[in-house]
């Protein structure tokens, strides 16, 4: 992937990454997702008081996604602003194992970037098979 790509959808993801929702945390993260037809979709972490009922970053772009008509991501760039790169939790490596298996993932802060792939970051997925 170019390094112009991967800086739009870095910067989409600090752009998204204001808006979020996180009174309890404090902690606000963005996400851009890349399509393979080349759009790109956003999203931000929502927090609730119930935090079981918290809306990742990463699912909240993949949603957007998903309600697009899109239905595989190729890459997903993540943005916090803290000192180190955030990878994706669990919950969010399935969804992305499911719907972006081969997607690159890159992870930024102001400061650093951290690059990955869904293989690494998830070597043996969940798969249904009926």
């Amino acid at each position: 992937m170019s390094e112009p790509t991967v800086d739009r959808l870095i910067e989409s993801a600090r752009a998204v990454h204001d808006f979020a929702y996180a009174p309890y945390s404090k902690f606000r993260v963005g996400a851009a997702v890349l399509t393979d037809t080349g759009k790109v979709f956003v999203g931000c972490n929502v927090e609730n008081a119930s935090y079981g009922a918290t809306l990742c970053a990463e699912r909240s772009a993949l949603s957007n996604m998903i309600a697009s008509g899109e239905r595989r991501a190729v890459a997903v760039a993540i943005f916090v602003d803290a000192a180190e790169p955030a990878m994706p939790c669990g919950i969010c490596r399935q969804w992305l194992a499911e719907l972006g298996p081969d997607a690159l993932v890159v992870s930024a802060t102001p400061h650093a970037t951290k690059r990955s792939t869904m293989h690494e970051l998830l070597p043996d997925p969940f798969v249904f098979t009926p």
